[in-house]
């Protein structure tokens, strides 16, 4: 009877560690995990910055001068007008009326005052297309921003020159300056093809074209 109460004993203590190592293997639960504080506190001031916008007026009117050179006829000052309607933000239609000088050839300088003609102005009369190419912003000081314009621009026209009008083909690009809401100022180069028969023979002309102005939306 002793030895079967020595093998209960036994079996009960190997049940009893077998239980405690059992729970003992059990993993505790990791700590719970609380979100990092912020390390630094920014202080940003922003700028009030004043910018140029163009108004909801679809017009704009200007006016321009530079230097043109005419082939074989030298450069002089020109001057003119202009006129565009801004069709959307990126196309625009615009007329322009330009006038310049013509000076002597080289035939007429040597040849000591024969002049192959008497009417030495050239006016040009242009409706050309422009796209605006590349929009972006210049700032100047630490307050002001000015939008600006890169265009590129061509068209079809009618030169008259030495009495006669010529069908003209113009090409070019532009840089516009929004100084104002209201006002911009362009820098231009054209150029100006036509033909021209006075030398004795025939011939594609190009006729260079520099301009500022200045325009106004309306």
């Amino acid at each position: 009877m002793e030895s079967w109460f020595r093998v209960l004993f036994l079996i009960g203590c190997v049940l009893t560690l077998s239980g405690c190592a059992a729970f003992g293997d059990k993993e505790a639960p990791p700590p719970a995990s609380e979100p990092p504080g912020q390390v630094v506190d920014p202080e940003v001031e922003r700028r009030e910055i004043k910018e140029a916008r163009i108004d909801r007026e679809d017009f704009e009117v200007g006016a321009f001068a530079g230097i043109m050179s005419i082939e074989d006829f030298g450069s002089d000052t020109v001057y003119g007008v202009k006129l565009a309607y801004h069709v959307t933000e990126g196309f625009f239609v615009e007329a322009s009326v330009g006038q310049t000088e013509a000076g002597l050839t080289s035939f007429e300088q040597l040849s000591g005052g024969a002049l192959l003609f008497e009417d030495r102005d050239l006016t040009y009369y242009n409706l050309n297309l422009g796209y605006n190419v590349l929009p972006g912003e210049v700032f100047i000081g630490e307050g002001r921003a000015y939008n600006t314009n890169f265009y590129l621009i061509a068209g079809l026209g009618s030169t008259n020159f030495a009495d006669d009008d010529r069908f003209t083909v113009n090409f070019g690009a532009g840089f516009r300056f929004l100084l104002t809401d209201a006002i911009a100022i362009h820098a231009d180069f054209r150029d100006h093809l036509f033909d021209i028969d006075i030398l004795g023979r025939e011939k594609t002309t190009h006729n260079l074209e520099g301009t500022i102005g200045v325009s106004v939306f309306f």
